[in-house]
């Protein structure tokens, strides 16, 4: 019974992504397949193109560029910006530097890392890492700001420990701020590493993406677009979502009870 229930759940997600499929077949009988091709002919490119390996090749490229840099950013503007977030003076001084990275667009730094680091692996690291970097920052000073500090007293008067402060006290908001801002951050990592892949590397799935432009190959495009939303969905609801039920397990409890 909860099965079903379960099931029955996933009806509008399943309606929006058949929506989604009947829009881009109508588009495809509009335009042609050069244009546009039909989702079974993105399909059918995909299957092929994994049967000779090289989806998997340039996933795995693509997938340690971009988690790569995520992670990168995610430990630093983390850190920083949760000390930021304690000490208002410092995140005084780092918010000129944050509004400048926030402002300069993803290809400004590709364009300098290319002058920097060339056609390496490096390029779409770095630009991933200076994207992604000050929006977990901005998330982290913000739950670090705005602390509960009467609930923090009430814990010191009883005696609690540093640790068991910060493990049961100030992280549980902490996260409630963090989780969204690494969301989003590593949706962006991936358009931005395949984004400087296809400017500025030889390989992974920007590379592929590129050789399928100069070849006019739209149902390759296509199926490359595929894979990597498929790659973003499988680390948010593999990794991201158990994480954060794990977690902040008051958010299951507060659900449940309504």
């Amino acid at each position: 019974m909860k099965r079903a229930a379960g099931l029955w759940g996933y009806r509008y997600p399943a309606l929006g992504v058949g929506l989604f499929l009947a829009l881009w077949w109508a588009g495809s009988l509009c335009y042609g397949s050069f244009i546009l091709p039909s989702p079974w002919e993105a399909c059918a490119a995909l299957w092929r193109l994994t049967l000779t390996g090289a989806v998997g090749k340039a996933a795995l490229v693509t997938a340690g560029r971009a988690l790569g840099g995520f992670a990168i950013a995610a430990l630093l503007g983390s850190g920083i910006g949760i000390l930021a977030g304690l000490r208002p003076a410092l995140a005084q001084t780092l918010r000129p530097v944050t509004a400048m990275l926030l402002g300069i667009p993803p290809i400004a730094w590709i364009v300098l890392a290319m002058l920097w680091f060339g056609t390496t692996g490096l390029t779409p690291v770095f630009t991933v890492v200076v994207t992604a970097l000050p929006i977990v920052f901005a998330v982290a000073v913000e739950g670090a700001r705005t602390r509960d500090r009467g609930l923090e007293d009430m814990a010191r008067s009883f005696g609690t420990p540093p640790v068991m402060l910060f493990l049961d006290v100030r992280l549980p908001h902490l996260l409630s701020y963090l989780f969204p801002g690494w969301v989003t951050a590593l949706a962006l990592s991936w358009k931005v590493a395949v984004m400087a892949e296809l400017l500025a590397s030889t390989n992974g799935i920007g590379a592929s993406m590129a050789l399928a432009r100069i070849n006019l190959d739209t149902a390759d495009a296509l199926a490359w677009v595929i894979v990597l939303l498929v790659m973003l969905l499988a680390v948010e609801l593999l990794v991201l979502e158990p994480l954060q039920r794990r977690m902040e397990p008051w958010r299951d409890a507060a659900a449940s009870a309504r």
